[in-house]
């Protein structure tokens, strides 16, 4: 049987903990749809299509991973693809509500649809985009939170940015 999962972000910039869920979702689901969100909450630095273009080069190794963008309900989406998992990344306790809400309403809204949520792996559960883009908005290393790729880009629009 073929299954079919998406993992919904806004991977903005992407992470060593986005890629360690994206790397173990692949050796457990037949398909991996990696769905980068347009999210109007958040302070996004980089447009949908740079994040794409990213996850791209940096999921390539996985033939089984896809990369795409999704607006709306992230239910339909899923419908849309044929899935019926959707993953999410637990860094630590304090996502754990926020995840727990979402994948209620998700199961409101799509009984047909299954949320499952991997732990990051320890080593990353302290990372996330936004603390990635305030280190680097002061200069700080961020070699150990994002490949050397999504480094030496988010460095560039750091640099854009301050021009501005």
């Amino acid at each position: 049987m073929r299954t079919v999962a998406v993992y919904p972000g806004s991977f903005d910039p992407p992470t060593y903990g986005h890629l360690d869920i994206i790397e173990r979702s692949s050796r457990v689901f037949s398909r991996v749809i990696v769905a980068v969100a347009l999210n109007i909450r958040k302070n996004i630095l980089f447009t949908p299509a740079e994040r794409q273009a990213m996850l791209r080069k940096l999921t390539r190794q996985w033939g089984n991973v896809e990369v795409t963008e999704f607006r709306g309900l992230l239910i339909d989406f899923a419908r849309d693809q044929g899935a019926h998992i959707l993953v999410r990344g637990l860094r630590a306790i304090s996502d754990f509500e926020y995840e727990y809400q979402m994948a209620h309403m998700n199961r409101k809204l799509a009984p047909d649809i299954d949320t499952v949520i991997m732990m990051t792996g320890e080593r990353h559960s302290s990372i996330s985009s936004n603390i990635v883009k305030e280190i680097a908005m002061f200069g700080g290393k961020i070699d150990d939170l994002v490949p050397p790729l999504v480094r030496d880009i988010v460095f560039k629009k750091m640099k854009g940015a301050k021009r501005r």
